[in-house]
Order: structure tokens, then C-alpha cells, then sequence
């Protein structure tokens, strides 16, 4: 399948600032998840799903911070599909917090193994993507405006020439 990439001149957003943003959203799944236990915790993984499809490609997080998701395939705003997908890695693991106990202990040790996945790939991708990025076929982007420019961009693990 041969796909065409866009985004090329698109600003990428920085990793400490990434980190940020997903902090705020995760913050907002804790809180969910304390006060309105054990509902609050299928609200945070209904939320932390659906999160990137938001507010043209903006979670909470994002938007605070200026980012938005756009689509590699298409250079379209993350749809509620990619979104699911890309957030599998964290909304999975959370899910097992409805279950007490063994659910908890589930929780927090997929949640670290998937967390600490994701970390690294960011740190390590020079496309400073992480796995939720790989499986949905997405990107986190700056704002520009509200005209973001669409260009050719390579695949993910394709070399990509430094300038």
C-alpha cells in the first residue's frame, strides 16, 4: 500500500511540552477516577480514548499547550478511529482499574510497562513519536494557524535527511 504522507513543513511540537500535555490529560483521568469511582474510571477511559478527536485534533493537554493531532495518511485532524488507537497503550491498562485489587495491581503494572514504552519511543524516534503515534498513523503538531500547509513527508522508519 502505497501511502502519501503529508506535513513535511509542519512545526513538530517538543517532547517536554508533548510530556506536559499528556500529563494535564492524565491528570484529568485521575481525578475522574477518584471522585466518581468506579464510573469515573470508565469516563476516563471513555475521555482519554476519544481525547485526540476532540477540538480539531486537541485534548485538553493540547490544547493548553497549542498542540492538535493530525492524521499522517491524510494531513487531517485525528479522527475518533486514530484516537482510540493511539491511546490503547494507556486507555487499556487504565480500564483494569475498574476491578479492585487484582484490577489495581494490573493497572499499574501494565500502565508502567506501556508508560515507560511510550517514553522511550519518544525520547528515541528522531520523529519524537511515540507508540500510540506508530499503531494510529498520527503525528502531534504545533499550531500554526488555521491553515496548516500540506507537504510530502517520508514514513516513520524511513531515513529522513537532516538539514
Amino acid at each position: 500500500m502505497n501511502k502519501k504522507y503529508l506535513l513535511k513543513n509542519s512545526e513538530k511540537a517538543g517532547k517536554t511540552a508533548r510530556l506536559f500535555a499528556k500529563a494535564v490529560d492524565l491528570f484529568l483521568c485521575l481525578l475522574l477516577s477518584i471522585f466518581f469511582y468506579p464510573v469515573g474510571v470508565l469516563l476516563a477511559v471513555f475521555y482519554l480514548s476519544v481525547s485526540d478527536a476532540l477540538q480539531n485534533g486537541q485534548s485538553v493537554g493540547k490544547k493548553l499547550m497549542g498542540f492538535n493531532v493530525i492524521s499522517m495518511e491524510d494531513g487531517e485532524y485525528c479522527s475518533i478511529k486514530q484516537s482510540i488507537i493511539r491511546n490503547l497503550p494507556i486507555s487499556l491498562p487504565l480500564f483494569f482499574g475498574v476491578i479492585p485489587i487484582w484490577g489495581w495491581i494490573i493497572w499499574i503494572l501494565a500502565g508502567s510497562f506501556f508508560l515507560g514504552l511510550e517514553l522511550y519511543l519518544l525520547l528515541k524516534l528522531d520523529s519524537g513519536n511515540r507508540l500510540g503515534d506508530v499503531m494510529a498513523d498520527t503525528t502531534v503538531n504545533a499550531i500554526n494557524g488555521p491553515d496548516k500547509e500540506k507537504a510530502e513527508l517520508s514514513s516513520w522508519f524511513a531515513k529522513q535527511e537532516r538539514g
